[in-house]
């Protein structure tokens, strides 16, 4: 079966999308990775046909229980025989997935990274032939990037220990120049193919509102969207319990999702999205991480994220069809002390030294004075989007709020009168 083959049989394309031919060669090759690829580019994708065209089980290193459940899921619609491990599994259910694992039932298992350093998890994988390993969200291994996850520095220990190196294959939506040489360092990766591909999504407009009344200006949003469905994002779960009550009581068809509901809510709720049995989702950032619903036509941010990587993810979110969709963020300044709280409560980085700790906690409140900045600029937002991540934006986006305001060419160059007033 060819790489083409395979993407037409499970997953129903006949044409791959930019860069990801070129990711899946190098995989196929027994060549490393490193793949930036922003939401909606299809990154699953570059490992996930490798991982039915290579003879050996492909491990998924992931690190949300619910991300696992998805991609899983997703892969048995398509046919493609998967499983996952973490600790959801009762230790008998962990077995069963051990032995079909080795008698070859599955071509791809997805793996917390914490269960690369048990003794069991690791007799088990030197004793088994392992085609490629694939670190989805490769950011976490990165004091430099958002969402630092120490248990992402098992990951080339597990590698090391190995009886055969697997291909490593990299892959994350977001990512500065610091948090890429981390990755490729800290994982180990050999002679990798680098890509990233563009991350403009020239569809989507992109706006930062400011309302004295942020519950008014926000319904009055969902109003000029009837009929067509959004994500809403909420900084804590709170809102997310609130903002969902008014919706539904001002007759909106609206689910909730968020860590502190029940798996069967938050499943329910997912599915009734996906297959459009309601038109609004609202959820703190645990939703949407390998959802893949082409037609979200807005993505409102209640709150400010507390960095603009988590910001670029969720926004992205929308307009995965390449239609044009619309993404806005309700600015306050009590979004600040939030974000502020988050990053000082955070409890991710138990594994850490005090000394490591408030390094992280230092690149998360830099992360967090460029969110702020994107919020307070009168420049092109896209501009600045795209200037974080290393590219750059020429002149005015023409579909930004900055850009559209009447006089944005006047404010920017000091100019009156004419067509610039």
């Amino acid at each position: 079966m060819t790489k083409h083959e395979a993407l037409y049989k499970y997953f129903g394309y006949t044409e791959f999308r930019p860069s990801q031919d070129t990711v899946i060669d190098a995989l196929l090759s027994g060549r490393d990775v490193l793949g930036v690829m922003p939401t909606g580019a299809g990154k699953s994708v570059c490992f996930q046909i490798p991982a039915v065209l290579l003879p050996a089980v492909t491990i998924v290193v992931s690190p949300l229980i619910s991300l696992m459940k998805d991609q899983v899921s997703q892969l048995k619609q398509s046919k493609i025989p998967a499983a996952f491990i973490n600790s959801s599994l009762t230790a008998e259910q962990y077995r069963e997935v051990l032995r079909r694992i080795g008698v070859g039932q599955y071509k791809i298992v997805y793996v917390a990274p914490e269960r690369l350093g048990t003794e069991d998890f690791l007799r088990f994988a030197r004793e088994t032939p392992i085609s490629l390993l694939a670190v989805d969200e490769a950011h976490c291994v990165s004091q430099w990037g958002q969402d630092f996850r120490p248990s992402y520095l098992r990951i080339t220990d597990f590698i090391n220990k190995l009886q055969k190196r697997p291909v490593i294959g990299a892959f994350t939506a977001t990512a500065t120049d610091a948090v890429k040489k981390d990755i490729i360092n800290l994982l180990g990766l050999r002679d990798p193919l680098s890509l990233t591909t563009g991350f403009d999504r020239p569809n989507l407009y992109f706006g930062v509102e400011k309302p004295k009344n942020k519950s008014k200006r926000f319904h009055e949003l969902i109003a000029e969207r009837d009929g067509t469905c959004g994500v809403v994002y909420c900084a804590t779960r709170k809102n997310v319990d609130t903002i969902c009550a008014e919706l539904r009581r001002r007759g909106i068809s609206a689910g909730r999702y968020h860590a502190g509901l029940e798996d069967t809510e938050r499943r329910v709720n997912q599915d009734n999205f996906i297959q459009n049995r309601i038109s609004v989702i609202v959820a703190t950032n645990a939703f949407g991480m390998g959802i893949d619903k082409p037609d979200v036509r807005y993505v409102i941010h209640y709150n400010m994220p507390k960095n603009l990587e988590n910001y670029y993810q969720e926004a992205g979110r929308a307009g995965r069809d390449r239609k044009p969709s619309q993404c806005t963020l309700l600015f306050s300044e009590e979004d600040i002390k939030t974000a502020e709280h988050f990053i000082k409560s955070t409890d991710d980085n138990d594994g850490l030294s005090e000394k490591e700790k408030r390094r992280v906690q230092r690149e998360d409140v830099k992360r967090l004075d460029k969110m702020i900045r994107y919020c307070e600029i009168d420049g092109c937002l896209r501009a600045y989007i795209l200037g974080y991540f290393g590219e750059r934006q020429k002149g005015n986006c023409g579909n930004c709020s900055n850009c559209l305001k009447p006089g944005f060419w006047s404010r920017l160059f000091g100019l009156s009168g004419g067509r610039f007033s």
